[in-house]
């Protein structure tokens, strides 16, 4: 290679600066997201670290780097690694020292919608990207989790310390473990707010990602106790399209709003049912939840069908984006998954006060 067609580093970096990432909305350089550069002899090879390993535009993103530096002179060949470093949302979890870079709630204000499957498959969408996830069971009445995630016993205590169960690749803690089946719970405030704080403080989660917590219905004493020892990253509300729906759906974006946790959007569960022929019944109405966000002034991200897998795979303690990840309702969970980790990193991102950020929906 001749001295006037060698590759140089800056121009490497010049080409990667014209490359943006979708969600915040700048270059990959000033974002610090180019690695590793390395370059042998016409051949350039680096890394670009994402926020997260769920991004749901990593293909967009490499294609789009890897043809800009591939048009510069003398580039023989380019080798793109993707890696990914979630950064913290930066609130203050100083009150039990936990490692948890975002938390995110799931809420409903009404049962019977979904609200647990949709945070089991977002737990476990998260962790098959190769996040570090918990899954917090809040919901002390109707503790489903350990069900759908197959589990029927945690570890011993150690050192005082509770240790959670572990299924595909999350970390489990529930009311469920502790209490006889079917057993019920009448607690009053007071000892509901004891078994939340002690399922966040004295629980050995060890570093995560994320730790997804499914709250309860309604919006009672278990969402206030919870957010007031979990400072959340933000929160995901699951409707149905029905009005009746809608409405409880809507105190428990409201409850968000008046303890300032931030709304990640709104997820349509059982949007719809498709026929063999191809066609669709709207068994519950039809687009309450896009009315809901738009009302709102919130995201809406996106609609999930009926598909009797959900409940079999839920049975069985495989959730469904691990048993028929092609299905069209796996597909919409883990595309849900990684749009609610695109816009917990746009949060974090923007917390740092490092950048601009221009949320794109």
């Amino acid at each position: 290679m001749s001295r006037d067609t060698a590759v140089k580093a800056e121009a490497v970096m010049e080409a990667l600066s014209k490359v943006q990432e979708p969600e915040l909305g700048r270059d990959l350089v000033s974002l610090g997201m180019i690695k590793d550069l390395k370059l042998d002899d016409g051949q350039v090879t680096f890394a670009i670290e994402l926020t997260t390993p769920a991004c749901p535009m990593r293909n967009r993103i490499e294609r789009e780097a890897r043809e800009a530096v591939a048009a510069l002179p003398g580039v023989r060949g380019v080798n793109v690694h993707l890696s990914s470093n979630v950064p913290s949302d930066g609130r203050n979890r100083g009150t039990f020292r936990l490692p948890i870079r975002n938390a995110i709630a799931v809420a409903s204000g009404k049962g019977g919608v979904g609200k647990t499957t949709v945070a089991v498959n977002v737990a476990v969408s998260l962790a098959a990207a190769g996040a570090r996830v918990g899954l917090l069971d809040a919901d002390i009445y109707g503790p489903n989790v350990p069900i759908m995630m197959g589990l029927d016993r945690m570890p011993a205590p150690e050192g005082g310390r509770l240790i959670p169960a572990e299924a595909h690749g999350v970390r489990v803690m529930s009311i469920g473990f502790l209490v006889p089946p079917g057993q019920p719970l009448i607690w009053r405030g007071p000892m509901l707010h004891s078994a939340i704080r002690q399922f966040i403080g004295d629980v050995e989660w060890g570093e995560l990602d994320y730790l997804v917590v499914d709250l309860p219905p309604g919006t009672g004493d278990a969402q206030l106790s919870l957010t007031q020892s979990l400072p959340l990253s933000g929160g995901l509300i699951v409707t149905l399209p029905q009005q009746v729906s809608l409405e409880d759906a809507r105190r428990g974006l409201e409850m968000f709003r008046t303890m300032d946790v931030p709304i990640l959007g709104v997820v349509e569960n059982m949007s719809f049912l498709e026929l063999p022929d191809g066609t669709k019944m709207d068994i519950f109405g039809q687009g309450g939840g896009e009315r809901l966000a738009a009302q709102a002034g919130v995201p809406f991200l996106g609609a999930l069908p009926i598909d009797p897998a959900v409940r079999e795979s839920g049975d069985r303690g495989v959730p469904v984006v691990l048993t028929r990840p092609s299905s069209a309702v796996a597909r919409a969970l883990t595309a849900l998954s990684e749009s609610v980790a695109a816009r917990v990193s746009v949060l974090a991102v923007r917390s740092a006060n490092v950048i601009p950020i221009q949320m794109i929906d």
